[in-house]
C-alpha cells in the first residue's frame, strides 16, 4: 500500500481511538467497581469464575475481560483465561503503586458529567460543573464524605511519583519549616520530611482535605516534626514557616483567585524565605510528540473547577503581581510532567 493510501487509514484509526476513549474509560471504571483485578490476583481466572464472585452474567463478564485485554490491562494467555498485566496491576486496591482511587474518581459521574457540556464552557469560559450539580466542585465533595475521601486518596496516588522526586529537586536543607498549602493528606510533605530530617512541616488545608493527613504522616514516621493546621487559603496562610509550598493548587483556580492565595503567602513569608510552586508548565508551543494529557487536564480545570494549566510566562506574571520574583524553574525528570518553580519575596 502506498504512503498516500496509508495516511487516511492511520488518521481514521487515530480519530476512532480518540472517539472511543470515553468508552475505554468506562471499561476501566467498571473493572475498578467490580474489583476484577483484585479477584484475578496473581494467577489466571475465567469469566465464569469472576462472574460468580461479582454476581454478574458470565457472558457479559467475558466481554468486559476481552475489552480490558484489548486495552492492555489484562492478557488472555489461553482461550478464556485472563491474567493481569503490569498496567492492569495499577488498578489493584492496595499496593505501593496503586492508582485504584485515581481511576475510580476520574471515571465517576462527579468528574465526567460536566464534560458533556465542554462546548458550553468553551463558549462562556465558565465551569459547567456548577450548572450540572448546582454547586461548585469542592462544595459538592464537602457534602459527600465518602467521595471526598476517595478524591483525597486519588490526589495522594497522583502525587506519589512527584513526591519521590521533589525532595531532591530543591535545597530543602537551607530552611527550617515548610508549610504545604493545600497539602491534603500530607503525601508530599511526608516525603520531604523523610528525606530531610532537620526540617519541620505544616500541612494547611480544609478539614475535609486534612481528614487522612494525620495517619499518613504517622505512617511515614514524621508526625513528630509536623503539624496540621485547618484553614482556608483564600482567607489566610499559616505563620511560622520560611518555605511555602503549593503543589497542584494554583491550577484549580482563576488568576484572580491564585493572586489571593499568593498574597496571603506573601504576607507571612519572611524576607529570606522562598515560595515553591509544583505544577505542570505548558510549553510555548504544543509538542506533537507528547501525550497531550496536560492539555486534557487543562480542559478538566475549565469544566470542573474554573482553573487552568499555565506557561512559564503565566507563572512569572502571577508572581510579579503578588510580590514575588520567579528565580528558577526546574523540570522534574521525565516522564513526570511537573516542574518545581522557585520564587522569592521582593
Amino acid at each position: 500500500m502506498s504512503r498516500e493510501n496509508q495516511l487516511p487509514v492511520e488518521a481514521r484509526d487515530t480519530l476512532a481511538r480518540l472517539v472511543y476513549g470515553a468508552m475505554a474509560a468506562q471499561a476501566v471504571g467498571a473493572a475498578v467497581r467490580l474489583g476484577v483485578v483484585d479477584l484475578i490476583g496473581d494467577g489466571e481466572r475465567t469469566a465464569d469464575e469472576l462472574a460468580a464472585e461479582c454476581a454478574a452474567r458470565p457472558q457479559a463478564m467475558g466481554r468486559l475481560l476481552r475489552a480490558l485485554a484489548g486495552l492492555g490491562l489484562l492478557a488472555e494467555r489461553t482461550p478464556g483465561r485472563f491474567a493481569v498485566t503490569p498496567a492492569g496491576g495499577l488498578l489493584r486496591a492496595a499496593g505501593p503503586d496503586s492508582l485504584h482511587s485515581f481511576a475510580r474518581v476520574f471515571t465517576d459521574p462527579a468528574m465526567l458529567r460536566a464534560w458533556e457540556r465542554l462546548d458550553d464552557s468553551v463558549r462562556t469560559g465558565e465551569t459547567s460543573f456548577d450548572a450540572v450539580f448546582g454547586k461548585d466542585f469542592f462544595g459538592y465533595l464537602a457534602e459527600r464524605p465518602e467521595l471526598s475521601a476517595e478524591f483525597n486518596a486519588a490526589m495522594s496516588e497522583a502525587t506519589r511519583d512527584t513526591a519521590r522526586l521533589v525532595p531532591a529537586a530543591f535545597d530543602f536543607g537551607a530552611f527550617t519549616t515548610v508549610a504545604d498549602i493545600g497539602g491534603g493528606d500530607g503525601t508530599l510533605l511526608a516525603a520531604i520530611l523523610a528525606a530531610h530530617p532537620g526540617l519541620n512541616g505544616i500541612v494547611f488545608d480544609t478539614a475535609e482535605g486534612l481528614a487522612q493527613a494525620g495517619a499518613k504522616l504517622a505512617r511515614a514516621g514524621v508526625d513528630g516534626r509536623s503539624s496540621l493546621v485547618t484553614g482556608d487559603f483564600f482567607a489566610h496562610a499559616p505563620e511560622g514557616a520560611d518555605l511555602y509550598l503549593l503543589k497542584s493548587v494554583l491550577h484549580d483556580w482563576s488568576d484572580e483567585q491564585c493572586a489571593d492565595i499568593l498574597r496571603h503567602c506573601r504576607r507571612v513569608i519572611p524576607g529570606g524565605g522562598r515560595l515553591l510552586i509544583v505544577e505542570p508548565v505548558l510549553p510555548p508551543v504544543v509538542d506533537p510528540s507528547g501525550s497531550g494529557l496536560v492539555y486534557l487536564s487543562d480542559l478538566n480545570m475549565l469544566v470542573n473547577v474554573g482553573g487552568r494549566e499555565r506557561t512559564r510566562d503565566d507563572f512569572e506574571r502571577l508572581c510579579r503581581d503578588t510580590g514575588f520574583e520567579l528565580r528558577a524553574l526546574t523540570p522534574l525528570p521525565k516522564p513526570n510532567r511537573f516542574s518545581v518553580i522557585e520564587a522569592a519575596p521582593v
